[in-house]
């Protein structure tokens, strides 16, 4: 396995539940930080940022002069203004010089799941590349058939290690790390697919969006998309919560129970009306034949209308599957954000609130769970709705041209954009306490409590 380029410092503990509660009320608080400023290299516009899942601690961006670049957010290389402002350079540069950069305009950038030893490009020159962090060398190549719009890894993945690409190709391709291959293509969409998503509830499910105005799930497993998203399907708002739902299956259960003999013997004869002609029963899917030859046994969509829904009246620009993988956020070329419940694939309808959306690229989204928000790149600004409202909960202001990709990291607290402008910035909760007060605060509060519940017990000796 590759080693890491960095690790935690000895002594370097994380915030205990306490503190991270502090810091999550802060969320709301986010402003242009005044106190951290990331240097960045990139002579062209910022179309990918992310910070790295395991230490929540290396950025990776990836720019339209067909450049990459790693920095340290946690620790600075430089300070000004007497040491009130952490300047972050990049600690590793990939560009259009080395001999084994890419060409052309890099459109996305991601970290391998596992660790930092590794980080995966692609581009509009039709490569991804796998590169080695340690030694900014590609160790593999995989040639796509035209401009890679967006590459993504699963997080949850055990059983794989798949490269999911999107490019200006109607199939969607899967890469293969373990044998440097193409495991197999997705074939369903009807124009390029601008952005991909995996599940973060399966590690075998991924999501796609196309300028065909279609979001396709599938199943890696098997062949076909298993379900189509379209848009005029829907449901009102978000489903209760499980312990509710299962109060209510409770209860419709003891009312089907309570109708005794009577109500099993009156089901029997329905069901028997459930065959054809033939006496041939009928799946509750599709009512298709159970002894259907295997080309009908397709997934529904793939058999009528449902086949060409749409999700958006334009290209999908955007995916992002919420933490605990129940619901998705998709945008699109026609300035719509909507709110999708995975488990019914219906439209929640929520009602987002008027935006102007970039039609020509691939957007990058990000949310945050306390409070419930999605961050959207909307022109040179980026607007943080409320998931189950629609509503603006605040707006970001400080790009001169158009922003392309946002990045929340949950362990900072801290929102990364990136623009046109070639600026990545940093939105950071205000000051009013900072980090270091509240971690000392919770541990003189711990040591204050240790030692008077001793000392009761001592006395109660």
């Amino acid at each position: 396995m590759w080693k890491q380029i960095g690790g935690r410092e000895a002594g370097q503990i994380r915030p205990n539940s306490f503190s991270n509660r502090v810091k999550s009320n802060r969320v709301s608080s986010l402003q242009l930080s005044n106190y951290k400023d990331i240097v960045s290299p990139h002579r062209g516009s910022i179309n990918s940022l992310q910070v790295d899942l395991t230490e929540g601690r290396y950025l990776l961006s990836g720019a339209s002069d067909a450049s990459v670049a790693v920095y340290d957010v946690q620790r600075a290389t430089d300070y000004e203004g007497d040491g009130l402002i952490a300047k972050h350079k990049s600690i590793v540069v990939v560009d259009k010089q080395h001999e084994q950069g890419h060409k052309y305009a890099v459109s996305s950038a991601i970290w391998y799941p596992i660790d930092t030893g590794l980080f995966i490009t692609g581009s509009y020159d039709h490569y991804v590349k796998v590169w080695d962090t340690n030694s900014t060398q590609v160790v593999m190549n995989f040639k796509m058939p035209g401009k890679v719009y967006r590459t993504a890894m699963s997080s949850l993945a055990t059983s794989h290690m798949l490269i999911a690409a999107g490019t200006e190709d109607v199939q969607v391709r899967l890469c293969d790390i373990a044998s440097g291959a193409f495991a197999h293509t997705l074939s369903g969409h009807r124009d390029g697919i601008m952005t991909v998503e995996w599940s973060t509830s399966s590690e075998w499910v991924l999501v796609t969006g196309g300028c065909d105005g279609a979001i396709r799930f599938w199943d890696i497993r098997r062949a076909g998309c298993f379900r189509v998203l379209d848009q005029s399907q829907s449901q009102l708002g978000r489903r209760p919560p499980l312990l509710e739902r299962s109060a209510l299956n409770k209860v419709s259960t003891s009312k089907s129970s309570s109708g005794g003999q009577n109500l099993s013997a009156k089901s029997r004869p329905q069901q028997r009306k459930s065959t054809n002609g033939n006496g041939i029963k009928q799946s509750p899917i599709g009512r298709i034949p159970a002894k259907a030859s295997v080309r009908q046994r397709l997934h529904p969509g793939m058999l009528s209308g449902q086949d060409r829904a749409t999700a958006h009246y334009g290209a999908v620009t955007g995916l992002k599957v919420t933490d605990d993988g129940m619901y998705l956020l998709s945008a699109g070329s026609d300035s719509r954000i909507r709110l999708w419940d995975v488990q019914s694939g219906c439209n929640t309808l929520v009602n987002f609130e008027t935006v102007r959306l970039q039609t020509s690229k691939a957007i990058q989204l990000a949310t945050s769970q306390d409070p419930a928000l999605v961050f959207v790149p909307c022109m040179t600004a980026v607007k943080a709705f409320d998931v189950w409202s629609g509503k603006t909960h605040m707006a970001f202001r400080g790009h001169y041209e158009y922003v392309n990709c946002c990045w929340f990291s949950s362990q900072d607290q801290e929102l990364y954009t990136g623009g046109s402008d070639r600026k990545i910035l940093v939105w950071s909760p205000s000051r009013l306490i900072s980090d270091e007060l509240v971690d000392h605060l919770v541990s003189v509060a711990f040591y204050f409590t240790f030692h008077f519940n001793f000392y009761l017990c001592a006395l109660k000796l």
